[in-house]
């Protein structure tokens, strides 16, 4: 089955350092400008350059080698660098880059998870190669959660106790390849105290779903990114939907694309919902929705 996310989504390849290339999804990306001044912010984040103006939007710009751990870019290679206007949780912000190498198609199932030696604080997905030569698919959600860390009001959900024994007792599943999004999903249930299992991978999703309903315990929640190596969020909505032994899971796409992109691709898919990330408040809403309908479900 060929990836409902693949028909449009891309890899916009990029330069942080003389050599290694980096890579964003083209779903994020508005667009790509060249250096132009900035304006300053006051008492804002280190990496933070200043605001630009962009089309009437006045727009923060990052130096995004300087924000992963390169060399932060100098006046001098102002002239020759570009802006990538990007589109992510709910912000659009620009990032400074030192050169853009080019704009192609890919197959994400062809994207492998990081080494684990890297460490925690790499800011990687997945990579793979183009040409003979390495890409690092990078994560967003974790350069942004440094740089633009998220309010308690977004990060915490407040439940009724009537709400939270609805909930209970189902079986909930989170898959997100960014491990910084991984721990919002699970700060957001353990602070509420929903038990839950959750996996960085979309093939091993799929697996622990098939498992789970052979040992009668069936994923009632599927709470999934979309952007993911190997098996996409995409894809694994479709493939959970097309068998019928599992085909009973409320399914939550969970992507800090624009919502506009993600929510009628969701739909064609099968998952019930597509959601921005991240608010605690709206992800726990929406799985109350998902209880209410395997309620119905077990007295149908």
């Amino acid at each position: 089955m060929k990836s409902k996310a693949s028909q449009s989504q891309g890899l916009l390849l990029f330069k942080l350092s003389l050599t290694q290339l980096f890579a964003l999804g083209t779903l994020k990306i508005r667009e790509l400008v060249p250096y132009t001044p900035l304006s300053a912010i006051p008492h804002s984040h280190p990496t933070i350059l200043g605001a630009a103006s962009i089309r009437g939007a006045t727009i923060p710009i990052v130096d995004m080698a300087a924000a992963v751990g390169y060399r932060p870019i100098s006046d001098e290679e102002l002239k020759d660098s570009y802006i990538i206007i990007t589109d992510c949780q709910r912000m659009v912000i620009g990032f400074l880059v030192r050169a853009i190498d080019k704009i192609i198609e890919c197959n994400w199932r062809d994207i492998e998870k990081p080494p684990t030696n890297l460490g925690k604080n790499a800011y990687l997905t997945g990579v793979t190669k183009i040409d003979g030569k390495l890409v690092q698919l990078l994560d967003v959600e974790l350069l942004l959660s440094k740089v633009f860390p998220a309010s308690p009001e977004t990060t915490r959900a407040i439940l009724t106790d009537v709400q939270r024994e609805y909930l209970k007792p189902l079986n909930i599943l989170l898959v997100d390849d960014s491990k910084v999004a991984r721990k919002q999903l699970s700060d957001a249930l353990d602070s509420i105290n929903i038990p839950y299992q959750v996996t960085a991978d979309g093939k091993e999703a799929l697996s622990i779903m098939e498992q789970a309903e052979r040992e009668h315990r069936a994923i009632d929640i599927l709470v999934s990114d979309i952007e993911m190596p190997g098996l996409d969020g995409y894809e694994l909505a479709f493939e959970v939907k097309n068998n019928p032994a599992i085909a009973s899971a409320y399914i939550i796409l969970h992507t800090s694309l624009s919502s506009e992109i993600s929510v009628s691709q969701a739909h064609q898919v099968g998952a019930n919902e597509a959601l921005t990330k991240f608010d605690a408040h709206e992800l726990i809403e929406a799985m109350l929705r998902g209880a209410e309908k395997a309620t119905e479900m077990a007295n149908f």
